[in-house]
């Protein structure tokens, strides 16, 4: 769950010795941004597992008609298309670390990472909290909390729209930025 706090400092000054080094520019700053993305994207991603593995568990234990719901053929389409769904960030997110072993994770990978996982991860909870019905606003069985968490997670680090802008430049060549 994401915590949040409002620090309000006046008349602050830091001595050189406890200033944060490296920050010294944008560039600096992007260099954060890259990193804090690319971890967005392992939090979301990680968010679908969580909310797939309660929306199956429910799936199979929900009796109606005297069966688990787990039965039922929009049950079962909404269980694949949550499985597809985090399967493809896993996949992307390996693909990325793979880079950042090789020292070679860009800007735009992260900001791929950002809008593709946090835009999946909230599909994917929709879909978990479809299957549960009223069940899925409730704290018993997660699902409201993973829903909350992904909207959070789409939200910082910047918008969804402005990391296909970071994409589209490094496909292209060319900024878009207004």
């Amino acid at each position: 769950m994401v915590q949040n706090g409002q620090i309000t400092l006046k008349d602050v000054q830091v001595s050189e010795a406890n200033r944060l080094q490296g920050g010294n520019s944008f560039r600096d700053t992007a260099r954060v941004l890259r990193m804090t993305r690319y971890m967005v994207g392992w939090a979301s991603t990680g968010i679908q597992m969580g909310a797939f593995e309660a929306t199956l568990k429910y799936a199979q234990e929900r009796l109606q008609f005297g069966k688990p719901i787990a039965s039922f053929q929009l049950i079962q389409d909404l269980l694949a298309k949550m499985l597809g769904n985090l399967t493809a960030c896993q996949c992307l997110m390996l693909r990325l670390a793979q880079l950042d072993d090789e020292g070679k994770l860009d800007d735009h990978h992260a900001a791929l990472a950002k809008a593709f996982c946090t835009a999946k991860s909230r599909e994917t909870v929709a879909w978990g909290r479809e299957v549960l019905g009223g069940n899925g606003i409730v704290a018993d069985y997660n699902l409201a909390r993973y829903f909350s968490d992904a909207e959070a997670l789409y939200s910082y680090e910047g918008t969804y729209q402005m990391q296909n802008l970071i994409v589209g430049k490094a496909i292209t060549g060319r900024g878009a930025f207004v």
